[in-house]
C-alpha cells in the first residue's frame, strides 16, 4: 500500500491485517480500462480507539488514498484504496454492506496482505451475516438502477461516453445486476464466489460492452430484487447479527493484537 506521510496512512500501514482487490478485476468483469480498487482492514493503536482524555479526539476510522485528486475520475492504472479500522469494517459488515463483505471472500490470488486476523475474518464470514443482508444488497441494487434511469445522479460517477456509445450507462447496469446475483448467492449459500462464476460472468461482461439491452438488464435486476425481498424472510440466516458475539470477538482480537505488538501490557488474572 502507498507509503504516505499522513498519520492515518501510518496507522493503516502498521496495523494492516487484511488487504486485497475489490474492483472489477476481483469479479472477473473488466474492460481493460478499469482502475484498481483495493480494500483493507487494520487494527489501530489503543490511543486511536479509546478516548483517553475528556478532550475531543479524532479516533481512527479509515484511511483513503486515490491516485487521482478528489472529484477526478480514476482510469486505467490508477489506484483507489480504502483501509478501515477493524471496528468500522465490522460494523459495516454486520449491516450487510455489499462492498465491505467482499473482503471476507477474496480468493488467495487477489490478497495483498493477510495476517492471522485476516485469516480469521475469511474463515468465519457467518459471524457478520444475517437476513439484513437482503435489504442492504437490495438497497444498493435500487441505487444503481435509479442512477441508470437518471432518477438520481452523482457527478463523479457520470459516464457520458458510455451513454453516447450504448444509449445507457452500462457500468450502472452491470453493478445493478451483479449486486443482485451476489446478494442472492450470499443469502442462499452463505458465501460469495469470486470471481463471478459462469455463465453470469460472461453475461455481465457482455452487458458492460453494451451487448444486452437496458430493458434486459432491468428485467433481470427486477427478478433478482424480487428474490432478495423473499429471502429477507426465508433465508437460512439469523434475522439479525449477534452483535454481542461480534463485540466480544472484537475486544479479544484488539487486545491480543495490542499485546503481541507491545502496545499494551499483558492481561492479568
Amino acid at each position: 500500500m502507498p507509503h504516505g506521510s499522513d498519520h492515518n496512512a501510518e496507522i493503516a500501514r502498521n496495523g494492516i491485517v487484511l488487504l486485497g482487490q475489490v474492483g472489477s478485476g476481483l469479479h472477473g468483469v473488466t474492460t481493460g480500462s478499469d482502475d484498481r480498487d483495493e480494500m483493507g482492514v487494520c487494527i489501530e493503536p489503543p490511543t486511536m480507539t479509546i478516548p483517553v482524555t475528556q478532550q475531543s479526539v479524532a479516533l481512527f476510522e479509515q484511511y483513503v488514498f486515490r491516485t487521482q485528486a478528489e472529484g477526478v475520475r480514476s482510469g486505467a492504472g490508477d489506484l483507489d484504496l480504502t483501509v478501515y479500522s477493524l471496528r468500522k469494517w465490522s460494523a459495516l459488515a454486520a449491516q450487510g454492506n455489499p462492498t465491505v463483505l467482499l473482503l471476507a471472500f477474496i480468493p488467495e490470488a487477489e490478497i495483498v496482505v493477510q495476517t492471522d486476523v485476516g485469516r480469521d475474518i475469511q474463515a468465519h464470514p457467518e459471524r457478520w451475516l444475517s437476513r439484513e443482508v437482503a435489504l442492504r444488497f437490495g438497497g444498493y441494487l435500487v441505487s444503481q438502477r435509479d442512477q441508470l434511469l437518471g432518477v438520481k445522479s452523482k457527478k463523479h460517477t457520470n459516464r457520458p461516453e458510455l451513454v453516447d456509445k450504448h444509449g445507457f450507462d452500462t457500468k450502472f447496469a452491470y453493478h445493478m445486476v451483479r449486486l443482485g446475483l451476489q446478494g442472492v448467492e450470499l443469502l442462499t449459500t452463505g458465501r460469495i464466489t469470486l470471481p463471478i462464476p459462469e455463465p453470469d460472468r460472461t453475461w455481465l461482461q457482455e452487458l458492460r460492452r453494451g451487448e444486452h439491452a437496458k430493458d434486459e438488464a432491468l428485467d433481470r435486476a427486477a427478478d433478482l430484487l424480487d428474490q432478495l425481498n423473499r429471502l429477507a424472510d426465508s433465508a437460512d440466516l439469523p434475522p439479525e447479527p449477534d452483535r454481542v458475539a461480534i463485540h466480544r470477538w472484537l475486544a479479544d482480537t484488539y487486545l491480543s493484537w495490542w499485546e503481541q505488538h507491545g502496545l499494551i501490557g499483558g492481561r492479568h488474572g
